[in-house]
């Protein structure tokens, strides 16, 4: 289940961090709630998944998660640049997570 809730925490990262952008530097109220909320949440979640998960794994995963989202919701949502580099450093970050999650011992 601790799995389960490290996944929550970096979802609610990315949507944090999506709603942070359409805040427009917390000048739009609906945005800055669901800020605020999306962070709230993502904590939670996080300090659920360390109950059980070594910080070190599981904060680098949490934070995996959330730049590798921030980055897709970047390019599909805000039209970022896509470029050979930036994929394949997204798919080392992928590689990443993936890796300490096999390696974990929980």
């Amino acid at each position: 289940m601790e799995w389960v809730y490290l996944v929550f925490a970096g979802v609610f990262e990315v949507f944090w961090s999506t709603c942070m952008k359409f805040s427009e530097g917390f000048s739009v109220m609906k945005f800055s709630v669901l800020t605020v909320i999306g962070m709230i949440l993502s904590f939670l979640f996080l300090a659920q998944a360390t109950k059980i998960l070594p910080l070190g794994t599981s904060y680098a995963i949490w934070t995996g998660i959330g730049a590798l989202g921030a980055v897709v919701v970047g390019i599909v949502l805000f039209k970022e640049s896509v470029s050979p580099a930036r994929i394949f450093f997204v798919a080392l970050l992928l590689v990443g997570i993936i890796g300490l999650k096999i390696t974990s011992s929980h």
